[in-house]
Order: C-alpha cells, then structure tokens, then sequence
C-alpha cells in the first residue's frame, strides 16, 4: 500500500529525541508523495515540522495502535522497530510492573530494583506443566520450557543468562535452578537440589563482588549442568568457571568492593574459631580498603558468612576444611599489608619482624626468611648459570600482588572442584540442562585485557544466537510450506576472525608474549601493520598509537593496550611458588600439587572433572620441558574453554534470556531510555527483531483471522471453508499479494499489515458506531421531543384549569366581599347609635351623682363630728387599758425570755454531743413527730393566744364604752378643762403615749405572728427536704438495683458470647486438627508406599543374576504380589533384609536414617501419647474406686436383690461395659495410631462420656439445691467428675446463689451501707434498709421452712422405697419357687411393668424428679456391671478349672469312660444355652478359614466397577464383609475377626495402588469402605448408634469383640481413599479448567483475539478436541452418577462436590492472575457466564448448600473486578468493598494486567492503582499472589445408617461366592 494510506491526519509517528531517544508526535496533515516535512504535533500540544532526509527520504516509524502496547511478545507488535520495542518495555516496566516480556524466543528481563512476590512455590506450580505461550512472561516459563523439551525431545538443553553487571543475570540463573530443583525433586532423599541451590551463597561469596553498578555483581562466568536421570529427577550438577577477575583482589576502584568473603570474615573476626587468624576491620586491611566503602546497605556480613558456612556443610566441606580455606583467605589480606621498602632505586627490602608478614608465615607454614627473600628478588636463568637478582620496590609490590591473586585463583579452583565433587551423582546421566550465567557486551570509557575477552565472548554467543534465530524461522517457513527467501541477517564471523583467526588479534598478541622483549607498543605496531588496511572492523584512533578501535556487533569499542601482555601472560614468581609448595600447611600443598597438570594456574578455565581442562600436547618440533605447560597464555586457554562451550551449547537446544538494567542508580521502576536502548542494541534483541521483521513476523491462524476480522467480511463473503473465506476476504482488503502468504495452519503478514488491517477494522467499527450513534441520537431526540410535546400539553391543561378556577375565586370573593361590605356598614351605624345613647345616659348619670355627693357631704359633715366626738372618749379610755396590757405583757416576755434561754443553752449542749446525732439519726422519725407535735402546740398557743387578744379586745371595748361613760362625763366639766390649759396639754400628751404603746402592742403582736410563720415554714422545709432525700435514696437504690440486673446481664451476655468464640474457636482447632491429621495420613500412607517401592527395587536387586541383567517392568513384581498376598509378607521381609545388604553401596542410605528418625519420633509420640492414657486412665480407676466407695455407702445390702436381677438387666449392662471398654480402646488407639485427634471415633466416644458426665454435674448441682444439708458431702463426691471433665462456663450458677449466701452478702452491705458517712445523714433510709434486712430473714425463715418439708417428703420417698423393697423380695421369693424359664420371665415381665409405670409417673409429675431417678437408676446398672464383670470373671475360672479337670479324666481314662444312655442324654443340656430364635437367619455369613483368601480376591481384588459391580445394590461388598465379621463375632473367634479386617484393609490399599488412577475404582471403594465403617458403628452396641435401628437390627448387633480400633484404621482408609479420589479427580479436570472456563469462548462473538506473537498463545478460539464449559459440566455429571451409583453417602458427595468447585476456582483464578490477555471486560463477562452455569448445575443437583458457590467467591469477584468501571474515587471504593474474597496482591495484579481488547476501552490508569492500594494498605492478609491448588479440606464421614435389613440381603452368583453359607 502507498505511503499516503497510512500517514494520513492523526496518524501518530516515532521521532528521534536526544533525550528520551524517541519521541511520540501526530501528524497534522496528510502526507503527500513529495513532501519534505512532515506537519506534526507533539503529545505536550506543540507544533512541530518534521524534515525529511532529502537523500534517503525515509518516513518516521509509525507507532502501533493503543490495542497492541504492553503486549506480552514483541513480535506480536505490526510495526517492529526500536522505539515500538522501547515504548512497549516501558509501558510494561513503569505501568504494568511486568520485569518480563518475550521477544521471540528471548525473554527479556529488567531488573526492578526491588523484591517481587513472584517467584513462591505457588508461582512455581502455576507454571509446572503449562505451555510457554499460555501464560504471561516469566523465567519460569523458560525454565519449564526447557524441561519440558528435554522430556519429549530428549535432547539436552541450555539457559543462556546474559547482561551487564546488575542487570540480574546471577538472579535470573538462580530462580531458573530454583524451578528445576522444586519441579523435578531428586530421585533419592540425598537433597541434591538442596545442595544445587547451596552452591549459589558459595559461588557468590568467592566471586561476587560490589561494583559502581551493582551490588552483587559475578565477577567470573560460569556455566552449570544440572543433570538429570531417565526419570527426569534432579541427580547431580557440575560448573565450569570462565575468567576470574583477579585484579579486584589487589584493586578496587571507588564505591567498589573487594569479593564478598574477605568482608564477611573481617566481621566474624570476633567469633573464637576466627582468633588465629588475627583478623580486624575491613578497613585495617590494604585489599578491603581501597574503595572506601567496605559496607553494602541491608547485608549483614556476619550473617552472610553464617549462610555461606552452611551451605560448604551442606556441600560436604567439613569444618577442618573451611578453617583452611579461611586461613589461607586470611593470609591474602596479611600479605596485602606487607610494606615494602626502597633499598636503593634497583632494589627494595622488607624490614625484619614483619608483623603482617610473620603472620601470612604463620597461616600458611612457611618460613619468614624464604618468604621476605624472595618477594624483593627473582632468579635469572641463562644457558649456563642462574643468578639471583634484586626488584625495585614497585616490581615487588607487583610480585606481592600477583602472588596474591595467584593464590586466591588457586583457592578459588580449588572450591569450585569440591563443588563440583559434592554435586557429582554416582548415577548415571541421561540428560541435562546447562545454565549459562555469562558477562554482557561491555564498553567503558578504558577497556583494557578483561573487556577484550568478554566481547569475544559474547561475538560468539551473538553468532550462535544468530544462527538459532534463522533457523527457527527457516523452519517454520518450511512447516507452513511458504516459499523460501533468503532474509539478510547480520552476520559476525569476520569480526571473530579478526580475534581468533591465524594471525588475529589473539594469534599476535600469544606471538608477542613468546618475544624476550615483547611490549604493548610493539603488539599494537604489529596490530596496525596487520590489520588497519585489510579489515574494515579494525581501525586505529587519531589522537593514540597505544589503542585500537573494533566494531563489534553492538557498537564500536576502544581498547588500550597498556597492560596486555602482562595480563595475557599472567605471570608468577616460580621461587615463591616453590616456597608455597614446601608449606606444611596441607591444604595450601593440595592447592599447588598439580601445579605443572593444571590448565591454568590463573582460574581462567577451571575444568574439575575434566569438562573443561584441555590436554595440549607440546609441539613435536620444540623440546620444551613439562613442567612449562602452565606457561600457556591467559588469551590461549580462555579461547579453547569458549570453544568448547560453544561445542556444548550447539550440541544443546538454547533459551535465552537477556537481562536489562533500567538505570545506572538502582532505582526500583526507573526506566532510563538511553541506557535501555544501548543494551538492547549490544543483547541482540533488536537484532532478533530485525529478523523477524525482514520476513513475515505476524502469523495469525485462519480461526482466529476470521473471528478477528468477521466484521470486514459481508455476508456473501463468509464460506462454510473459513480458509477459503480468509483467503477471499485478504484478497479484497490488501491488494499487494507480497505483503501476505497462505501457511498450512497460518496467514503470514509483512511488518505494519495487522496494523493496516486494525485500521480498517476500526474505521468499520467507527462506521458502525457513528451509525449506531445516529439511530440513538435520533430516537432520543424524538423520545425528548415527544416528552417536551406532552409536558406542553400537560402544561396547558394544568394552567387553563388554573385561570378558570382563579376566575371562580375572583366571583367568590367580589360576592363575598359585597355581604362583607352589607354587614360592616349596618355594624357601623348600630356602633354609633349605641355610642350617643350611652353618652347621654353617662351625663344624667353624672348629673344626678354630683347632686347626691353634696348631699352626702353635708350629712358627713355632721356625722364626723359625732363620732370625733364619740372617738376623743373612747381614746381616754383605751390609753389607761393599754398602759396596764404594756406592763403585764412586759411582765410574761421577760419570764419567757429566761426560760427559752436556758432551752437555747441545752439545746446547743445537746447538738455539740455525738450520742444526739446518734439519737437524733436513730429518732430521726421520732424526731420529725415531736416537731409535729410542737408544731400543733405552737398552733394551740397561737389560737390561745387569738383568744386571749378577743378577749383583750373585747375588755378593751368594755373600757371603751367605760371611756366613754367617762368622757360623757367630763363633757360636764369641759368647762373647767378649758380654764385650765396646762391639764389639756398633759391630756394630749398622754393621749400621744398612748397611741405610741397601742402601736408597739401591734408591732409585739405582728411580730410573733412572723415568728411563728416563719418556724411553721422552717418545719415545712425540713420535712420536704427528708422527704426529698428519702425520695433520693429510693432512686438511687433503684438505679443499684437496675445497675445490678444489667451487670448480671451483661456477665451473662459476656459469658455467651465467650461460650460462643470458644465453641467457635474450638470448631476451628477441631478442623485445623483434622486437616494436620489427615496431612499426616497422607503422609504415612507416601512413606509406606515410598517404603514397598524401595523393598521391591532391593528385592529386584538381589535377585538379579548379572550386571548387565535389564530390570523388569515394576507392573510384573505387582502382578505376582497379587497372587501371593499373604505368603508375601515374610518373604518381603526377609528379602528386604538380604537386600539392605547387598546394595549398601547402591541405595543413597540417607533415605533410610530419615525414616529411622521418623519412626523414633512417632515411637516418642506414641510413647507420650500412652503416659497420657495411663494417667487418664488411673486418674479415671481412683475416680471409680471412690465411686464403688460411695455407692456401697449408700447402697448397703441391697446386692443380693440385685445379683438376682441379672438376666433382667442384661443388655443394659453389655452396653455400660461396652462404652466403658470403648473409651479404654479408643484412647488406646489414639495412642498407636493419632486416633486422638478431633473428629476420630475415639474422640468422640470421649466427647460423649464428657457431656454424660456433665449432664450428671447439672443434676447433682440440681440435687445440691435441693438438699442443702448434704452440700459438703456431696461435693466430696463429684470431685473425681470434674477432673475429668472441661470447664465450662456455668452461667446458671450466677442465678442460682444460694439464699443463705445472698442474705449474708446484703447483710454486710447493707453494715458498711450504715457505716458510711453519706448514710448517717440519711435516716429515713436507713429505717427502709433495716426493714427489707428484717424482710430478707423473713423470706430466709421461711426458705428454711420449705427445706425441711422437702426433707420430709424426700424420706418419705426414702420410706416407700424400703417398702417397695421389701415387696420385691416377697416377689422374688415366690419367683423362686418357679422353674428357671418361667422364674426368667416372670421377673422380667413384672419389673418391665413396674418401671414403665415409674417413669410414666415420674416423667408426668416432674421431670426433674425423673432425672434424678434416671441417674439413681444409672448408678445402680454400674453397681451390677461390676458384679457382673466379678461374676463372669468366676464362672471363666471355673470352666477353665472344668475343663482341666475334663482334661485330666480323659487322660486318666484313656479317654474311654462307659456312660449311660440318661448322661448321655442329660449331659449337653448346662453348659449349652441356645436362645429360641437361633433356628431364623440372623444375617450372617459362614465361611472357611482357608477360605479368606478367595472371599478377599472375590469380593475385592477381582471385583470391577465396571464390569460385576454395575449391578449390584450399592455398598454390597461392604454388607458381606460385614456378615461376615458378625459370624466370626458369632462363633467368638477372635483370631478369625482380627484375619478378616487385616485383610480387607490390606487388600482395598492393594487396589487403590494398583488402579489408583480410576475414579470409578476409587469412588466405590470409598463408598463400600464408608459403608463398612456405618455397619461396624450401627451394629457396634452403642447407644447413640443404636437409636437409629430398628428392633430387628438391634438383635444383629456384634456381642463378644469391640472394634472401636479397627473402626478408626476403616476411618484413617477412608481419609486416604478420599484424598486418592481428590487426587484422581483433579487430574482429571486439570487440563479442562484453563480451556473450558477462561479460552473457550462460551458466549460467541463477545471478545476478540488480538494479534499474537511468536510465543503463540492458546487460541480463545475453540477448534476441535480442546475442552469447552460443557466438557467440565459433563465431566462433573460423570463425577456425581458414578458417587450416587456407587451408594456414596451424600454429606461426602457434598464434601466431594465442594473441593471441585474449590480446584475449578482456584486455577481459573491462578491461569487469570498470571494472564494478562485474559484479563479484559469480554472475559469478565465471559467467567461471569460460566460461574452463573456452574451454580445452575448446583441448583440442579441440590447442591447450593455444600459451600461449594462459596469457594468460586474470589473467581466471581475477579471477574466483577475486570467489568466494573475503574476511574474515580466512588470506583475504587466500590472496588474495595466489593472484592472482600481478594487479596489486595491480587487485586491489584488484576488492576496491572487488565489490557483492552477493542480501541473503545480504556487502561487503567496507574494513580488509580495507587488510590486502591492506599485504601487497601490497612488489610491484614496473607501476601501470597495465587490460591493453594493443592488445598484439601478436611473431610469428615458423618454416621449415615442403614435401613436395609441383613437378613434379606442375597448373594448374586457373579461374584463367585458359593462358598459363603447364610446362617
């Protein structure tokens, strides 16, 4: 297509940027044929124009759609080029937190700085078995890869791990071995994965070291084997070393370390193994120092030096070893400190006494003078004589360095051998997979020897990678038959010739070492001579004439060639080599014995083994001696090592991995895109990427164009043969034909044809949206329109209604107002008419009034003057009376005075005093009705009083009148008073006092009227005040009262609630127990068949007669073991034991010491578990003992009666010695075999005698209220049953205080209440307590009272019982007169009748008294059992006495004695008791003891689900082997019991191990042994098993043997068959779940495939033969009809069910948290649909209520997760609280991996993704990513009895069972 077709308007382009490389932009304009810029638009909004390269006129790279970015695989990109491959890596690196990504067949890793929850064991068994292209990009993934294909192709592979220092290459390889050792496990229990992983702490503490750009960087290469055996277990490994960077032993540059091990020994030189060496800081050493920064944040080195001894243990480096090695360690930092000094300017010397260097003498056992002597000279070797010459001091310290490094390379060789030794496996190698850990393409500002080497390295992986790459795509163009063209690669072999080929770079630089006076000028004068004109790789630099400039494949690089030679020859002083080897240190002599043998005496080829030493012969031509074979140049060996690496890898499948270092700071998620770029151009990816784009990168399959692309097809164009419509369609849509080919399977497009193609379907499906758009638009503006129509409509009508009703009101109101107007006006005229009448009557009123005043006035005139007249007489008289009334009143106040005076006095006296208080408070109502009292005198006195002033007054009105009289006659002589004035004034005088005394007399009076309001007032308030307080008391002792209730009910609240969390919390310990138990189970059940597969393979390898003898097949021995089940055993045995033997040099023993340990310890936990039992157990035997104390106390002589009631109590006192012996056994059991834990029989038979015991607590505690006299007694009784049962929290007994108690505690309170000072001013109160005290000995009287008439009726009762007595043994008397049938039935009949009548009674009457005669009833039953057990005990002795005494007789005899014919006849009646009904059959089966072994291969071996077994009514092999146990119980054999249950479990673990793989097998041996189980409990005897039965099943019940222990062992199979069935079941739905619930589309056309790359991934299309939903639903119908034709009880169906659904959910859930192609909104929908029909089908089956729906709960929620919107922060809290079932890892996860399939969906953003993870950080929840697929819920057998009736059970003649005969 043109040009103009894709850069078009909106177009969006890559630019070149100088600082983020590459620049997005959008083009503004449409691009025309001819233009030379481009119009663009930059994502910040600003314009910008392009220019075009004028020679080359190349268009900008387009950018792929949004649809395609993050993708998994690079080459699933349409456009492949550099920025596409930048941005993608950065998008998933900084948005999606993805650290991998495919590109091709090389999986991309960038290191993210931070630690990742990604590499659990559960990501490891995610990605176990599962296909490269099915899950997202992981080390993992390639690990598995190459596993696999070493499996299926057998063919060796390789990893190949490379990258620049800190880019995570050491990591990548150790997750990849890590993978290997878990997935492939070891074939012995020698952990040799252990020991592979323990070589990493090792290997990085000698040859890891801290650089500028990482913190653990490997400073050698290496490449390990892991080899494997035929079963493709892990069997050993082996490593190979390539250039050890010694100079960092000697130098470090700044921020830079020295190797990790020197550190970590300087910080464990405090530790007392370390004193020797005399060790300290790391900065008191010369080689530890020189960076100035000895220490890495977050590492401990102590604690690092402690892991890396460790693991030498693991590897078998003993501690003589290590101390060794760490001597000599220790040496090379002394020798670093030995200080040289200038002698002249020829020669140097080392001063005497040395310390460092006495102490490097000292470890390493040389001599101070040979050491110091030679480290300032060398000797000179001439043809004819040897001389010693003198060093200058800098020719010595290099002497002293490379002595140094020699060693440590030495040392370092010398590791790596024992390494490898321990990870050597005598077992022979089938296969391996190599790890190679190597050095990127390196290039710094001086490149020196190091550099040059590791380029030459990676030139040759780059080519072998190049050629890996062609091939591959040379194959799949020949598999998809597309024609062949030859794509033009890069192709770098001349660059390797210019170093490795004759005459090459390597060739002069070995030639210019032989030279005597070789240099690293004349070598770069002989390189330019060479090679500056022939090679065009090869250039020099302008400004140098020491360097020289190659062009490798990644870029140009520049080496100095200072230090070349020097380093390529890698010289060491021969005298100081020789010093070294007359050590007496041994290890340092082992380290240089094989000096002149070793291939490198530098650590430059290290080869233990001899993988990698080389044999170099010396040229024929040239008499060297061999002791100069180690003169062999550093640049010769590593080129032979790199050869045969090459040779290995080429011989290998390669995997690649290419490791990316984001940053040059170590910042966690920081992309740097320039130093990104520069590692992708020098790793190869780019390259693999130009590859792939000069052929045809995008393959589609013609299912999943079509479903792609369907929207581009019309109708016509869709054909029944969708190749032919694919064909058709591309045909139409791209006109060039070579932009596409026609595969097999697949269309191949050129690069940028998907994203053609995605254009055009978008443009479709914008058409389509525009139109869609159009159609709602219209519809809804036709919806608004006709909405406006109508509400106008609406509108009018409402306001039209509203005018006509305001033009009704206004007519209303105007006629209203009209009447309105009528009435006011008539109102108005009425007001004013009646106003003037009133105005005229008011002034005729007035006027006549006036008129009557006068009138009035003058008749008062006249009227005054009499009575002023009348007044003057009266006043005369009064005065006198009033002078006489003033002294008299004087008089009585003055009296009164005195007297109130002294009561004042004695009143305080009496208030100051305590006993006042006392009476005044003990009084106090006495008190409050004297003052009551007074107050009514007080009132007398005041009415006294009022009568004595009326009768004053009234003597005062007799004076008045007297007065008078006296005044009429003075009127006579008022003549002569006129004549005498001096008389008159004294008479006014006298007149003024006496108005003066009559005021006062007023004011005395009005006083005292005061005072006694105001004492009446006082009194009122006191008594409203005690009256108030009184009221005060009351409520708060009301508010007590209440206080008391609600802290009763809350202790009772509080103690449900406990009783509630401890239920719950024990529930949960009961099935955390049961899980461990059954985990233990499982356990047991892999070390017994671990243990028959060892026994066979000794077995075999005694038996087998030549080396060279093949083994036979593991099937044979199987076959043969069936047919020789029982005599097999033995033999085994012994087999076993001739064969520990023999192959002791064979088998790994560590097996054998593990399950030696493993035994001890379960026989300590037995042993401990039967203390338990005998403490228990003694504890329960004194228990008894007080009981049978206590109960003949009580009991006395009634034992006689009661042994004669023996037959009547028979089965009563079976089942009491059943259940006693059923715990004994249980708890037994418990010991041997774990029986103990929650769930097991034995657990609960002990639960259940716990809760009898405490029913029978609540009844005595019951019978101690009753009969409160016998308390202590009665305590004394029940002590022995609380030791043996739980505490509980009795919260009746908070109620149920006794009364005598509660009187005592109210009494004192109501004491301290009196005592307290608040109280004593309260004594109204305190009046109210006493009389409630006095209330509560009331009610206590008559408490006591009511006690001692129950007293009285309970010996009552006593008494008729005595009575009853004694009328029973009338009874029995006369019973005994009878025969002994009739004198059996008789008393049965009778006391049947007499306790029916009992019980009705007492339970009619009360219950209580019921219980407590139950209980009496109990006690007296366990009083017979033990007379029982005594007498059985006897009547066995004395058979046995019979029967020897029969035995003596017979020997006597001769056994020949003459009897008559009546003994004869008489003789079998006794001893032999045969019940009536003995003639019916009783469900039992009779067989043979030589015919077990036939019933067993019939009814179990040999018996096939599929084949006999469909017939058969469910769970019939069980009810055979059950009636068949009852005979054998019948006949009381227990030899025959104890043969038939080994035997039948033996023989069902037979058959499960043989067809343990068949579900169907499985599914009904676990429903017959169920089956088996439920017979052995509803027929065992036990009550609570026995409730279920009918009367005829109750008679079938077992009678001589309890099999409570082998009912626990049935119980642990069961466990184990489930957890087989489990198993079975999860491989079987396994391979359906990923396929069925997350690939196959079940909901057609609602997702779309997106374009896939070369790791193809599963089509979401289905084709033919992958598993769809209804695969899994069907699967699961197969499941449920084989469990309910099998006769599965349905609680285990359930159980069943609900671990299914568990296994669907958590791998659906897994396969989606490590997808992200499958995480978008179509899928969600898609799961959601599944989900719906996967709860139908448990609808349909009536299953909703087994749990199963709950375990799909975080499934379910993932999926919401994917369909909810996800953009505010409403979403995010709706996402919060929505997915409770999710962890926040995987929410998040989820969040990260969404991808959009359509352009219409948007990402989620990462601030999104921080807002969740910020709302969720307060969560506590496990960290762990994925769910346990392994997970198994404890599974429990609930009792489940049967109704079927053994004695109509028939034998059908297929399974062979003649020999069985019904009894």
């Amino acid at each position: 297509m043109a040009a103009s077709e894709l850069y078009t308007k909106y177009a969006r382009v890559w630019i070149p940027d100088d600082e983020e490389v590459w620049r997005s932009a959008e083009l503004t304009k449409d691009y025309r044929q001819g233009d030379g810029v481009l119009q663009l638009q930059l994502e910040d909004g600003k314009d910008l124009e392009f220019k075009l390269d004028p020679k080359t006129n190349n268009l900008p790279h387009l950018r792929n759609p949004d649809i395609l970015v993050g993708e998994n695989d690079l080459t699933a990109l349409s456009y492949l080029h550099e920025p596409a491959v930048l941005h993608n890596l950065k998008v998933r690196f900084i948005d999606s937190k993805l650290i991998y990504t495919y590109c091709g067949i090389v999986l991309v890793a960038i290191n993210p700085y931070e630690t990742l929850p990604i590499y659990g064991a559960d990501i490891i068994n995610a990605y176990s078995g599962q296909n490269m292209g099915d899950m997202d990009p992981h080390i993992f993934a390639v690990a598995e890869e190459a596993y696999k294909q070493m499996a299926r192709d057998e063919r060796n592979q390789s990893i190949i791990v490379s990258g620049e220092s800190g880019a995570g290459k050491t990591v990548s390889a150790k997750y990849a071995m890590r993978y290997f050792a878990t997935v492939s496990g070891s074939a012995s229990e020698a952990n040799v994965e252990e020991k592979v992983l323990a070589s990493n702490p090792i290997m990085e503490s000698i040859g890891n070291a801290k650089t500028t750009r990482n913190d653990n960087s490997s400073r050698f290469g290496k490449y390990i084997e892991i080899g494997f055996d035929k079963k493709y277990h892990i069997i050993g490994a082996n490593m190979r070393t390539y250039l050890l960077e010694k100079s960092r032993v000697v130098f470090q540059a700044d921020e830079e370390r020295n190797y990790h091990i020197f550190y970590q020994l300087c910080a464990s030189a405090h530790l007392p193994e370390f004193k020797a060496l005399k060790l300290g800081k790391a900065n008191d050493f010369h080689y530890t120092k020189q960076g100035r920064n000895p220490v890495i944040d977050g590492v401990d080195d102590a604690k690092e030096m402690s892991t890396t001894r460790n693991a030498f243990i693991l590897l078998g480096i003993n501690e003589s070893y290590q101390m060794g090695l760490f001597q000599i360690l220790a040496s090379i930092l002394h020798l670093g400190n030995v200080d040289v000094k200038d002698r002249d300017s020829d020669s140097s010397i080392i001063p005497p006494n040395n310390g460092h260097l006495s102490v490097f003498c000292e470890l390493m056992g040389v001599t101070y003078q040979d050491m110091s002597h030679w480290l300032c000279h060398k000797k000179l070797k001439t043809a004819t004589e040897t001389y010693i010459k003198p060093i200058p001091k800098l020719q010595a310290i290099n002497a002293r360095d490379a002595l140094a490094k020699h060693i440590y390379a030495k040392l370092f060789n010398w590791i790596v051998d024992h390494v490898n030794k321990a990870l050597h496996s005598t077992v022979k190698q089938h296969s391996f997979i190599g790890v190679l850990d190597i050095y990127g393409f390196e290039t710094f500002e001086i490149n020196s020897f190091e550099q040059f080497c590791i380029n030459y390295a990676n030139e040759k992986l780059q080519q072998q990678f190049n050629m890996h790459v062609f091939k591959l795509e040379q194959e799949e163009y020949m598999k998809e038959q597309i024609p062949w063209t030859l794509i033009d690669f890069y192709d770098n072999q001349p660059c390797i010739n210019l170093i490795e080929a004759k005459m090459g770079i390597l060739d002069l630089l070995d030639e210019e070492c032989k030279m005597p006076k070789g240099s690293d000028d004349s070598w770069a004068q002989k390189l330019y001579n060479t090679h500056l004109k022939t090679c065009a790789l090869f250039e020099k630099p302008r400004m140098s004439n020491k360097a020289f400039i190659i062009q490798h494949f990644a870029d140009k690089v520049e080496y100095q060639c200072d230090g070349f030679l020097e380093k390529n020859k890698d010289t060491v002083n021969e005298e100081q080599i020789n010093v070294l080897k007359a050590s007496k240190f041994d290890l340092l002599v082992e380290l240089f014995h094989d000096e002149e043998k070793a291939t490198s005496p530098t650590g430059a080829a290290p080869g233990p083994g001899g993988r990698t030493r080389l044999s170099v012969k010396p040229d024929k031509g040239k008499s060297s001696q061999a002791s100069k074979e180690h003169k062999k140049t550093v640049g010769l060996q590593f080129r032979n090592s790199l050869q045969l690496l090459m040779e290995t890898l080429n011989a290998t499948t390669p995997h690649y991995v290419r490791c990316i270092k984001p940053n040059d700071y170590k910042h966690a998620f920081t992309f740097d895109p320039k130093r990104a770029v520069q590692q992708l151009r020098a790793c190869g990816v780019l390259e693999t990427i130009r590859i792939s784009a000069a052929g045809f990168p995008s393959r589609w399959t013609y299912q999943e164009f079509f479903s792609r692309y369907r929207v581009l097809m019309k109708q016509k164009d869709v054909l029944t043969d969708k190749k032919m419509t694919c064909k058709n369609v591309l045909e139409k849509l791209v006109q060039d034909p070579d932009k596409y080919q026609f595969g097999k399977t697949k269309i191949f497009f050129r690069a940028g044809q998907v994203a053609y193609l995605e254009k055009l379907r978008a443009d479709k499906l914008r058409a389509a949206c525009i139109r869609i758009q159009k159609t709602i638009r219209c519809w809804l503006a036709r919806k608004k329109y006709l909405r406006m129509k109508h509400a106008a409509t609406t509108i009018q009508r409402f306001v039209r209604g509203y005018q006509a009703r305001c033009l009704a009101k206004f007519l209303r109101r105007t006629r209203a107002a009209i009447i309105i107007q009528k009435y006011q006006r008539m109102y108005i005229q009425k007001t004013c008419y009646k106003r003037k009448q009133a105005a005229a009557l008011a002034m005729q009123c007035i006027l006549r009034a006036y008129m009557a005043r006068q009138l009035y006035k003058a008749l008062l005139r006249e009227h005054k003057a009499v009575i002023i007249q009348k007044m003057v007489r009266g006043w005369l008289a009064r005065q006198w009376f009033k002078r006489s009334l003033k002294a008299i009143v004087y008089l009585q106040c003055c009296i009164r005075r005195m007297r109130a005076k002294r009561e004042l006095k004695k009143l305080k006296i009496e208030a100051r005093s305590v006993e006042h208080f006392k009476k005044l408070n003990i009084g106090m109502e006495n008190k409050i009705m004297q003052l009551q009292r007074r107050i009514d005198d007080q009132n007398k006195e005041n009415r006294s009083m009022s009568e004595r002033l009326n009768t004053l007054e009234t003597s005062h009105a007799v004076e008045s009148e007297r007065m008078r009289a006296e005044v009429t006659r003075l009127r006579g002589a008022e003549e002569d008073a006129k004549n005498n004035a001096n008389k008159v004034t004294s008479l006014l005088e006298e007149l003024e006092r006496l108005r003066k005394d009559l005021q006062n007399t007023q004011k005395e009076k009005k006083a005292i009227e005061d005072w006694a309001q105001t004492y009446q007032d006082e009194m009122e308030k006191m008594i409203s005040e005690l009256k108030e307080q009184n009221q005060l008391l009351k409520t708060e002792k009301n508010n007590l009262n209440q206080l008391i209730q609600e802290q009763s009910q809350q202790w009772t609240d509080k103690m449900q609630r406990a009783l509630k969390e401890e239920t719950q919390q024990l529930e949960n310990d009961l099935n955390e127990e049961r899980s461990r138990y059954q985990n233990l189970l499982t356990e047991h059940l892999r070390l017994e068949e671990k243990y028959d597969d060892l026994k066979e393979e000794i077995t075999l390898a005694v038996n087998v007669p030549k080396p060279g003898h093949r083994r036979t097949d593991s099937t044979h021995s199987s076959n043969e073991s069936e047919c020789t089940y029982n005599s097999e055993f033995a033999e085994s045995e012994e087999g076993s034991r001739v064969g520990e033997d023999v192959s002791k040099s064979i088998l790994d023993m560590s097996l054998f010491l593990k399950l030696q340990k493993r035994v001890s310890e379960l026989e300590q936990e037995k042993q401990s578990l039967q203390n338990e039992l005998d403490r228990r157990e003694e504890q329960f035997q004194r228990a008894r003992a007080r009981d049978d104390e206590e109960h003949k106390k009580a009991r006395g002589a009634e034992l006689e009666y009661e042994s004669l009631k023996r037959q009547e109590l028979e089965s009563e006192n079976k089942k009491l010695k059943h259940d006693l012996n059923q715990m004994r056994q249980s708890l037994r059991g418990g010991a041997e075999a774990g029986s103990g834990a929650p769930g097991s029989p034995a657990y609960t038979v002990l639960l259940d005698q716990l809760n009898a015991s405490n029913e029978e607590l609540e009844v005595r505690k019951e019978e101690v209220l009753i009969l409160r006299s016998q308390l202590v007694s009665q305590k004394e009784a029940m002590q022995h049953k609380t030791t043996m049962t739980e505490p509980l929290p009795y919260i009746e007994d908070v109620q149920k205080l006794t009364d005598a108690k509660e009187i005592s505690q109210a009494y004192m309170g109501l004491k301290d209440t009196n005592r307290s000072p608040r109280f004593t001013r309260r004594p109204t109160e305190v009046n109210e307590l006493m009389s409630r005290l006095r209330l509560l000995e009331s009610q206590l009287q008559a408490q006591r009272r009511s006690h001692d008439n129950e007293v009285e009726v309970l010996r009552g009762e006593l008494h008729s019982l005595k009575e009853e007595n004694n009328r029973q043994q009338q009874l029995l008397a006369q019973n005994l007169q009878l025969p002994p049938e009739a004198r059996i039935e008789a008393s049965l009949q009778h006391e049947i009748t007499r306790l029916t009548n009992e019980n009705l009674e007492l339970h009619s009457d009360d219950p209580k008294e019921y219980k407590a005669y139950r209980i009496s009833m109990l006690r007296r039953m366990v009083d017979l059992m033990e007379q029982l057990e005594k007498q059985d005990k006897t009547v066995r002795k004395l058979k046995k006495q019979l029967k020897v005494f029969a035995k003596k007789i017979n020997d006597l005899e001769g056994g020949q004695m003459d009897v008559s014919p009546g003994q004869t006849a008489d003789e079998p009646v006794h001893p032999v008791n045969i019940p009536r009904r003995e003639k019916d059959f009783q469900g039992m089966l009779e067989y043979k003891k030589e015919d077990e072994l036939k019933l067993v291969k019939n009814i179990i071996l040999e018996l096939k689900p599929r084949g006999v077994a469909v017939n058969l009514i469910p769970g019939l092999p069980a009810y055979i082997l059950f009636m068949c146990l009852r005979h054998a119980d019948y006949i009381n054999d227990d030899q025959k019991v104890r043969s038939l249950l080994t035997s039948v479990i033996n023989s069902i673990k037979k058959i499960l191990k043989k067809r343990g793989d068949d579900f169907e097998t499985v599914s009904f041996w676990l429903a017959n042994t169920c089956r088996f189980l439920h017979c052995l409990k509803q027929y065992s005897g036990d009550e609570q098993f026995m409730k279920h039965n009918s009367p005829k099943q109750n008679e079938h019940c077992l009678s001589n043997f309890d099999l409570a222990e082998y009912r626990q062992v049935l119980s642990d199979l069961a466990i184990q068959i489930y957890q087989q069935l489990i198993k079975c079941m999860e491989n079987i739905l396994q391979p359906m779940i990923v396929s069925g619930m997350l690939e196959h589309e079940t909901i057609q056309g609602v997702s779309g495939v997106k374009p896939t790359g070369l790791r193809k991934r599963t089509s979401s299309i289905a084709d033919e033969g992958t598993y769809t939903l209804d695969s899994i639903i069907r699967q699961l119908n197969t499941f449920h009809s084989i469990m309910c034709h099998h006769g599965t009880d349905p609680e285990l169906i359930k159980q069943v069910v609900k671990q299914q659904f568990y296994i669907i959910g958590a791998v659906t859930l897994n396969n989606l948290l490590l997808r992200k192609d499958m995480c978008s909104w179509s899928k969600g929908m898609q799961i959601r649909y599944n989900v719906s029909q996967l709860e139908e089908w448990l609808r349909d089956k009536n299953l909703m209520t087994c749990g199963a729906k709950e375990t799909l709960e975080p499934l379910i929620q993932a999926a919401q997760l994917l369909q909810v919107k996800k953009k505010t922060d409403e979403d995010a809290e709706a996402i919060c609280s929505m997915c409770n079932a999710l962890s926040t890892a995987q929410i998040v996860k989820v969040l990260n991996l969404y991808t959009p399939v359509n352009a219409f969906e948007e990402r989620v953003s990462v601030l999104f993704i921080r807002t969740i993870q910020t709302r969720l950080r307060d969560r506590k929840e496990s960290p762990q990513l994925l769910m346990d697929t392994k997970l198994i819920y404890p599974v429990t057998f609930p009792f489940n009895p049967s109704s079927l009736a053994l004695e109509t059970i028939q034998i059908p003649s297929s399974l062979n069972l003649a020999f069985l005969t019904r009894v």
